[in-house]
């Protein structure tokens, strides 16, 4: 659940204010035994495991999203779909697409994106507001992200990508390369 919560950084940084020392091996051998034990026998279960690997390993999200996505809608269950949709599982959904996805955090006056990799010939986009910009255009296509930031009187935003940094002023577009996972 930790995982659910907290992206890799915080969760390394408040165990270390707890006297632990979580590295990346120690949290994918975590994510691995848990991985092992789940009976998957809720609609949320997929949507957990789909936000927890895209913080740590990433290649494997998408198979957790696409069983999320489709839980509901092709009655995986068997049978619930009648009854109506599980509307958790689908709002959450929507933010693992959203934020889990692409790896949005706000923090550190920047707007942080750490996207999944899409499968081939994939690409999806949605508007955001932030620090006073309404619709904030982000996009992702396998290998770059796209931000459009609207015109307008407020400051320019800075994007955080893990090896790159850029500022983007209100009536510009930028389009960014992913780095190679």
């Amino acid at each position: 659940m930790l995982g659910y919560l907290f992206s890799a950084a915080e969760l390394r940084d408040l165990f270390r204010r707890l006297g632990y020392d979580v590295d990346d091996e120690i949290w994918r051998r975590t994510v691995d035994y848990y991985l092992k034990r789940t009976s998957h026998g809720s609609t949320l279960s997929g949507l957990v495991h789909a936000w927890v690997l895209a913080r740590a390993r990433q290649a494997e999200a998408w198979t957790y999203c696409k069983e999320a996505l489709e839980q509901d809608v092709a009655d995986l269950q068997g049978g619930t779909t009648g009854e109506g949709i599980h509307l958790g599982a689908m709002a959450g959904t929507l933010d693992l697409v959203q934020r889990g996805l692409t790896g949005l955090e706000t923090r550190e006056d920047a707007l942080r994106l750490d996207p999944v990799p899409l499968p081939a010939r994939s690409e999806y986009g949605f508007s955001l507001r932030y620090r006073g910009h309404w619709g904030v255009r982000v996009r992702l296509r396998s290998g770059q992200v796209g931000i459009g930031v609207p015109d307008s009187e407020e400051p320019p935003i800075r994007v955080v990508l893990p090896d790159q940094a850029v500022t983007v002023a209100p009536g510009e577009t930028c389009t960014l390369v992913l780095p190679v996972s």
